[in-house]
């Protein structure tokens, strides 16, 4: 039996990997530029570029037709968003391996930063940086995906080439409601889900047990230790790995908790400078707005070094982050962390507020898991655990919490 490709859940698409190199061996063109109008389509163009070793530039749904002119500039209305190839006539999986490290020094892909401030920036990835954690062996072949990623994004893109080079069923998780996600991972029997801690919180409260799922893997923001404790009781057979990755350089760590510990060999590439994570170049993709010091990339996240020997760190917050009050940092990830600990929160978003007096206040929008949770019992629970001037100001109590295009939580007010 052939297994799916791929499973669109919204739109019932369900296709088999022989159907799909029926459609590519057919075809005599591809999107230079993909504009994100299906999964399978995006996996489909991603495959054609490979094959024709030509590069690929990935375009977001939303983008509006004046933002992918800014973003691209003139080619972008001078040459089309087509190139003719020629057919490839009847086509093996072997020959797809053959073909992509044939095209190796040839094939690109090019795709955008999430753009949380001003326009989304454009890089380009080889075959071996897009790929830097893939893996082809026998025990994977049988792995089912829960695909909970935007697919024009870095960490989707990990996912597809993860799934597709072990031809693996890929089921559509993203933009599925709750109890639609539950369906799903029971119905497929999904071993493998990537996502975002926001993405596995958007599973709460504990009250399914997937049982089909063997591993996790969490990224794109901080992995707290309560959300890691509650998605072990909903997936209790399950190994929960944490990753740090960036559009910038792909995958570069991974750990089984929130400390990261680095490989002899990885320790010329990173370097810190006054608490902030550099890495080396050589790590990157390719891009004009990379502003490199002396070869190395500020990655702008904050860390916290743990041990010399080895070498390992905790990532503490995002840089730009950090909230200014009355001349006090608070680091919003610190107070999200603390009060997910408290019972009845579902989720939380801490954020900062232009306040005349103190330059700002800090605020947060906060999803319960019922209304016995009132603002009071959160403040009476902070008391003991937060410094006064780290205690939202403001709390709202609200029913969904803004997310970005790769489904984190949107920093932009």
């Amino acid at each position: 039996m052939n297994k799916l490709f791929y499973k669109d859940t919204i739109a019932g698409l369900e296709v088999s990997y022989e159907q799909l190199f029926t459609d590519l061996a057919n075809e005599t063109s591809y999107k230079l530029y993909c504009k994100f109008d299906s999964y399978y389509n995006v996996f489909k163009e991603i495959i054609l570029s490979i094959l024709h070793g030509q590069e690929i530039i990935l375009l977001d749904a939303d983008f509006s037709n004046d933002e992918t002119r800014k973003l691209l500039g003139d080619d972008f209305l001078k040459t089309g968003v087509t190139r003719i190839i020629e057919p490839l006539g009847k086509i093996k999986f072997c020959d797809v391996h053959e073909r992509i490290e044939a095209n190796k020094d040839s094939w690109k892909i090019t795709l955008f930063t999430s753009g949380t401030t001003g326009l989304p920036k454009k890089i380009s990835h080889t075959i071996d940086s897009i790929s830097r954690f893939v893996k082809k062996e026998d025990k994977r072949k049988d792995n089912i995906w829960g695909f909970a990623y935007n697919p024009t994004h870095m960490a989707g893109l990990q996912v597809f080439f993860q799934a597709f080079i072990n031809q693996n069923t890929i089921i559509r998780l993203f933009g599925v409601e709750r109890t639609a996600t539950f369906e799903l991972i029971d119905k497929y029997r999904i071993t493998n889900i990537s996502a975002t801690p926001t993405f596995y919180r958007f599973l709460l409260p504990a009250d399914h047990v997937c049982a089909s799922v063997q591993n996790l893997t969490s990224g794109g923001e901080k992995f707290d230790e309560k959300t890691m404790q509650l998605m072990q009781q909903i997936f209790m057979n399950s190994k929960i790995r944490n990753v740090y990755a960036s559009t910038e350089a792909g995958t570069l760590f991974a750990s089984q908790d929130d400390v990261f510990t680095l490989k002899p060999e990885m320790l010329r590439l990173v370097k810190i400078v006054d608490s902030e994570l550099y890495l080396h170049r050589s790590m990157m993709g390719e891009s004009k707005s990379f502003k490199l010091t002396d070869d190395w990339y500020a990655t702008g996240d904050l860390i916290a070094v743990q041990t010399e020997t080895p070498f390992s760190f905790k990532f503490i917050s995002r840089k730009t982050g950090m909230i200014n009050t009355g001349g006090y940092k608070v680091n919003p990830a610190e107070v999200e962390e603390t009060i997910r600990l408290c019972n009845g929160v579902k989720d939380v978003h801490v954020y900062e507020k232009k306040n005349s007096l103190l330059g700002s206040i800090v605020c947060c929008d906060l999803i319960r898991l019922d209304d016995c949770l009132t603002e009071k019992k959160v403040r009476e629970f902070l008391q003991s655990k937060l410094q006064e001037y780290k205690i939202p100001r403001m709390i709202t109590f609200v029913e969904s919490i803004a997310t970005t295009r790769t489904g984190k939580i949107s920093r932009i007010r």
